[in-house]
């Protein structure tokens, strides 16, 4: 059984890791805190835009499989 990719990009806790591991670095390279917080607000952005397409591709799915569903119980 592979890996849901969709269901872990979509995961706000990998968002959070992942920006936490960002933060964490950008800070060893002692980088100045107006540079970690513009890099900080990208990533968060690119996350958001993200799980929202994932969130709505589901959403989507959802709709026509019961479509689907509704079709063939008219056919029978």
């Amino acid at each position: 059984m592979g890996i849901d990719w969709k269901r872990k990009l979509s995961s706000r806790k990998l968002w959070v890791l992942i920006t936490s591991l960002i933060t964490t670095l950008l800070i060893l390279f002692k980088l100045s805190e107006a540079e970690i917080a513009q890099i900080v607000a990208v990533v968060g952005a690119f996350a958001s835009v993200i799980t929202y397409i994932l969130a709505e591709a589901s959403i989507d799915v959802a709709a026509v499989k019961k479509e689907e569903t509704v079709t063939n119980i008219y056919r029978d």
